[in-house]
């Protein structure tokens, strides 16, 4: 599924995100969050196999990923999108973060990882420093 908006001038803009969650309620949360934060287009997956297939159609600037996952999980995603987009930034954004997860994660191939108990405009602003268009 893919959402579109009129874009506000002001705002950082044209970014497209690739939100992979399974549950589609925050799923759709994660995505409005960016799409009100100026970025164009947020597609959708609800596991790491749709996440590859849209990544691999839309050719995103940056993927935010969920870890836990019927079908294909976070880490096993990033493992394969690393592969496809070297220098893609990506994002697991999970209720399980601590130091062994993101260790794991890094050899995968994930920029960052970061808690769900954050804001959603913390992961917004972190998808931009990782983009290079800054807070």
């Amino acid at each position: 599924m893919t959402v579109e908006i009129e874009r506000d001038p002001k705002k950082r803009r044209g970014k497209t995100v690739l939100v992979v969650k399974d549950n589609a309620v925050v799923r759709k949360m994660i995505a409005a969050a960016f799409l009100s934060d100026g970025f164009k287009t947020c597609v959708e997956g609800e596991n790491g196999k749709e996440g590859i297939a849209a990544a691999e159609r839309i050719k995103p600037d940056i993927i935010t990923l969920d870890l836990s996952m019927r079908v294909m999980n976070g880490l096993e995603a990033a493992s394969a999108l690393r592969k496809l987009f070297p220098k893609m930034p990506m994002i697991l954004f999970t209720l399980y973060s601590n130091g062994a997860l993101e260790t794991e994660a890094a050899k995968v191939g994930i920029n960052l990882v970061l808690a769900k108990t954050v804001p959603l405009s913390t992961l917004v602003e972190k998808a931009h420093e990782l983009m290079g268009s800054g807070g």
